[in-house]
């Protein structure tokens, strides 16, 4: 005997004047004054359920019945009486005539109802079980199953393999704080969790595998936002003999098939754009291209102004000064532009100038701004000629360090785009708009430190002919490194790697990690390119964002079944927690600040 025959949510005419055995949780229960009516639910939908006084131990049960009860339903499938069907539901145009019902298991009275849309996110990740219960997140975590199994077919149908890697191994320098585990058997000893397969998966192209993939866990003990979690899943990937295009080429493919197949939606040819592009016209390496607002270049028109706010950075090496015109955006209030002035703050920028441009034609007495008077007249021309600004429009400026007026105007840029005056005006179109981001620069330099810094990873080739400038100019070096970019998110980012011991050692070099400290960290990769390393390289997507995307999702936290909070604790099962001195005792750790202490 079955237990069930089919989903509630299945049920649909196909099965008309059929007995079918249904599982599921009562979503609604409804008395109509004789007659019982109740929303059973399961991961596959609704079904509404009747239950009338003929079958007066069924009719019983069901008077007992309250929201979350697990129940088992026996009856047959029938039509809904005109003018009471759905057509939002699969199963909108039945119902089912309840001839036996159980209850499996009782509920207590939820702390929420699951068609709560206000919910705060602490009440739901203390009570996730429920949480997950709520056909929002059912349809999420389905979404996720389909997009890794899509992915699973694609990689599978290209001759890659899935190969697991260890979550248990070595702390190695590569960006992020690793979450580290002592170990019980090596006194004083630690294994760092992953922060990415990257040293395994070069090695398995050294050993001959070809092409490797893994949906994996990767951790980083990092400061968390919405699109951060401590442990998050990547789409993990190498192959060998492959050059930076065809790489691009065929991650492209996976992530339009994806697409395709999952949601039906072909997003696109993936333009490619250069890194000094993408910072010059958009100040970021992963710009939104639905959103049409570009930056103008104003550094050098700036330098002899009497302005300081604009001639100090248009005359430093660190400076830069940037226009940001806004069509129509002459109708912002004064207020409005005091919201923008206060959120650029967020990005480190002092402050904001602006100049409205009443009349286009009238030169600088059509300008309304407090800032005009400090400019000249050749400045002014600039700004008109070089933004293409006419009557009605609001110009922006950016002025500060290079990295300052890069993040501010970035972030205002995708602001003003993405608010009511940029969707009225036409500010921002389409709706998927993916990109390729090239040619990334290997290296960025550490003022504090004095040293420079790999902008992916160490393990990233430089472009051919750069090798040479590793020792000598490093911040010459421009690395075969490349993101996909889906509407100002990145999806992922990889590298042709370093198959040759020489140049890993050289870039080592670089980044002032000498002999012995590369020996001790990295010898075991540097002694297996020694033997006929072959030409590899890959890609990481995150699951978690790829997924997040196609959900219209605000956060990971949406998409992952348990996930943390931004201050990295799991609510549900109060993790982290403490642990007892006995388990201290056997990892030779001794608390310095004990709590309570």
């Amino acid at each position: 005997m079955l237990m069930r025959t089919t989903y509630s949510g299945l049920v649909t005419e196909a099965l008309m004047g059929q007995a079918v055995t249904l599982c599921g949780w009562v979503n609604r229960r409804r008395d109509h004054g004789g007659v019982i009516f109740v929303d059973l639910r399961d991961r596959e939908g609704y079904v509404q359920v009747v239950c009338d006084p003929d079958r007066a131990e069924t009719f019983k049960t069901a008077e007992g019945l309250r929201n979350e009860f697990c129940v088992q339903v026996k009856g047959v499938v029938r039509a809904r009486p005109p003018g009471t069907t759905n057509d939002h539901l699969k199963s909108g145009k039945i119902e089912v005539l309840a001839h036996e019902l159980t209850v499996l298991n009782p509920s207590v009275t939820p702390p929420f109802q699951l068609d709560d849309e206000n919910l705060s996110e602490t009440t739901r990740l203390v009570h996730r079980v429920l949480d997950l219960r709520r056909p929002y997140m059912q349809n999420n975590l389905m979404l996720r199953y389909k997009v890794a199994m899509e992915v699973r077919k694609f990689l599978d149908a290209n001759g890659f393999i899935d190969i697991e890697t260890p979550m248990l191994t070595k702390s190695t320098p590569e960006g992020a704080r690793d979450y580290l585990v002592p170990s019980r058997v090596h006194d004083g000893m630690f294994f760092a969790l992953p922060q990415s397969p990257q040293l395994f998966k070069q090695l398995l192209m050294v050993a001959g595998y070809d092409r490797y993939y893994q949906i994996t866990k990767c951790f980083r003990d990092e400061d968390l936002r919405a699109d951060r979690q401590p442990e998050f899943t990547q789409i993990d990937v190498e192959t060998s003999f492959m050059t930076e295009e065809e790489i691009r080429e065929m991650f492209e493919g996976m992530i339009r098939s994806t697409f395709q197949n999952v949601l039906g939606i072909d997003i696109g040819a993936f333009p490619v754009m250069k890194h000094e592009d993408a910072m010059r016209l958009y100040g970021s390496d992963k710009p939104d291209l639905r959103v049409k607002l570009e930056f103008t270049e104003m550094t050098d028109v700036m330098k002899d102004v009497d302005f300081k706010v604009f001639s100090g950075p248009a005359n430093s090496a660190d400076g830069r000064v940037v226009a940001l015109r806004v069509p129509g955006g002459g109708e912002m209030s004064r207020g409005e532009i005091d919201g923008y002035t206060e959120f650029v703050k967020i990005y480190g920028a002092k402050g904001l100038a602006w100049i409205k441009v009443n009349d286009a034609a009238a030169g600088r007495e059509g300008l309304q701004s407090p800032i005009v008077k400090n400019l000249h007249d050749r400045a002014i021309a600039e700004i008109m000629k070089r933004t293409g600004a006419a009557s009605g429009d609001l110009i922006f400026f950016g002025a500060d360090k290079a990295k300052v007026v890069n993040d501010a105007m970035g972030a205002l840029r995708v602001k003003v785009g993405h608010s009511e005056f940029g969707k009225s005006r036409g500010l921002i179109e389409g709706a998927w708009r993916p990109l390729w981001v090239i040619d990334f620069p290997m290296f960025e330099h550490d003022d504090e430190a004095q040293r420079w810094n790999a902008v992916h990873h160490p393990f990233t080739s430089p472009k051919d002919g750069h090798e040479d400038w590793l020792e000598t100019d490093p911040g010459r070096c421009v690395a075969k490194a490349y993101d996909a970019v889906l509407n100002g998110i990145e999806l992922g980012g990889g590298s042709v790697r370093i198959h040759r011991e020489d140049v890993q050692s050289k870039v080592f070099r670089a980044l002032k990690i000498d002999a012995e400290e590369a020996k001790l960290k990295f010898g075991f990769l540097l002694d297996a390119l020694q033997y006929g390393a072959p030409p590899h390289g890959g890609i990481a997507i995150g699951l978690d964002r790829f997924v997040m995307l196609m959900a219209g999702a605000e956060s990971l936290r949406d998409v992952i079944a348990f996930p943390k909070t931004q201050r990295a604790q799991c609510l549900l099962t109060q993790a982290p927690g403490p642990v007892d001195e006995k388990q201290l005792r056997e990892l030779h750790i001794k608390l310095r600040n004990p709590q309570g202490a």
